[in-house]
């Protein structure tokens, strides 16, 4: 490990790839290390995971909602936003680096992925697109090109009431995301629901509630497509255009 200092390496890949759970292994191979995450869901999750393999005392959470920051943390899991910026680490990692091309955003993932370095190894992952980017851009990167795990087959349209077990409905408003949830628990029983603008606590209990198997259907918006690992067998859209704040 410490013969190669310095060493910058971006797995890239589509979702389902393995590339957050590999990034994690190697974090905790370090001494010290800083994870970079999109959503707040997506950072909570990799705390839980790590705190399972290092202890509580060991990892920190660090979001615009949550702060656990346990005096002895060698592990920051953040939101990119958070990330800190005067802490030298041996391991820095920033996931779903394509952010860089998001107009409200961007700016915040570029910064990261230009300035944030782990003394020993530096982990960028995200899509495939960024290969040309990256390369351009910063100097020195080993590229590692993963492949899905899963097969995707595209399984037509259908009912809400025909609706096998593990299942996500992903809406494109907060309106949208309660109608289809209400429309499914009345039909089939019971169903959790994510959204960004829900509590950290809520939003938490929700993901619980779906993942222990309580309910079959999870309605969402489409930003538990950031990386976001849950057991789901079919994902539906109910509709095929968003608005973006800008244009649909």
């Amino acid at each position: 490990m410490k013969s190669h200092p310095h060493k910058i390496t971006a797995l890239l890949g589509p979702t389902n790839t393995g590339k957050t759970y590999i990034a994690i292994e190697k974090m905790l191979e370090y001494n010290d290390g800083i994870f970079g995450l999109p959503l707040r869901l997506l950072a909570r999750e990799v705390y839980d995971k790590c705190v399972q393999k290092v202890g509580i005392e060991k990892v920190a959470l660090i979001t615009g909602e949550e702060k656990i920051i346990p005096s002895t943390a060698s592990y920051f899991i953040c939101t990119v936003e958070s990330m800190p910026k005067n802490k030298d680490v041996e391991f820095v990692a920033i996931d779903e680096i394509q952010m860089c091309a998001d107009r409200e955003r961007g700016h915040i993932f570029t910064e990261r992925m230009l300035e944030s370095r782990g003394s020993m190894l530096t982990m960028f992952l995200g899509s495939q697109i960024m290969e040309k980017i990256i390369s351009e851009l910063v100097n020195g990167v080993e590229f590692e090109k993963k492949d899905r795990f899963s097969k995707l087959s595209y399984s037509g349209i259908k009912k809400i009431s025909r609706l096998e077990r593990k299942v996500a409905i992903i809406a494109f408003s907060i309106e949208e995301v309660y109608a289809i949830a209400e429309l499914v628990r009345r039909q089939k029983g019971g169903a959790a629901v994510i959204m960004g603008s829900l509590s950290p606590k809520t939003r938490n209990s929700q993901v619980g509630l779906y993942q222990s198997g309580d309910v079959d259907y999870l309605i969402a918006t489409d930003a538990i497509g950031m990386g976001l690992n849950m057991d789901i067998n079919e994902i539906y859209f109910s509709n095929l255009k968003k608005f973006d704040g800008k244009k649909n």
